[in-house]
């Protein structure tokens, strides 16, 4: 990872400006090899950050978008959501909330590999991440509230997700097919062998009328 000329030893809540921030959570990318082991890491609460993750994946610091890709993508490298819901930045030694409108990423793209049981979907992330679909990456699938629409997420690592974007959502409805689930015909969608229900077929039938 490239150094960064400008470093900070102040707490991430202290800082205010990106590139101080920046450099603080660089070394905390550094500290692990491959992604950060941000899991394992238990350092204070230090208080909330300016910081706000809109529905459509951009990232804003002090009510600003942050344009920078590369610098979104190492954010997005030490986040965590933990068991009281709520999302933080962590390094080694301190964490700070941040606030997340809908989830942390957005699935924009999707790749169909195989058939049938072998059949493999695997999503890109609009900060790089690439995850397929499966026993270890579960997709969910979430009413739109106020519409007959369905919103998918798919687990992206610890507790945080990718809110599928709506035109790959239709590149995945495609993909789905009828299946039998406990005794229910389901219109589902399959990927690493594992089936994930999206609706009744009853209701896609009604839906489609």
């Amino acid at each position: 990872m490239t150094n960064h000329p400008v470093e900070s030893s102040a707490p991430l809540a202290a800082i205010r400006d990106t590139r101080g921030l920046e450099a603080l959570i660089g070394r905390a990318a550094r500290a692990g090899k491959g992604a950060p082991p941000v899991e394992r890491w238990n350092p204070p609460f230090c208080g909330d950050l300016d910081m706000e993750i809109r529905a459509d994946g951009t990232w804003f610091y002090l009510g600003t978008p942050i344009g920078r890709a590369p610098l979104v993508r190492l954010f997005s490298t030490v986040l965590r959501k933990d068991e009281d819901g709520r999302t933080y930045l962590v390094t080694p030694v301190e964490k700070v909330g941040i606030r997340v409108v809908d989830a942390p990423f957005v699935a924009v793209e999707m790749n169909v590999s195989g058939a049938g049981e072998a059949r493999v979907l695997t999503f890109r992330t609009n900060v790089g991440d690439v995850v397929g679909a499966g026993p270890d990456h579960a997709l969910r699938f979430v009413d739109e509230e106020g519409t007959d629409g369905l919103k998918p997420y798919l687990h992206v690592r610890g507790r945080l997700e990718a809110l599928v974007a709506r035109p790959v959502m239709y590149e995945l409805v495609n993909a789905g097919e009828e299946i039998e689930v406990d005794g229910t015909m389901m219109f589902a969608v399959r990927s690493s062998g594992v089936v994930f229900p999206i609706m009744p077929a009853e209701r896609l039938r009604r839906l489609s009328a």
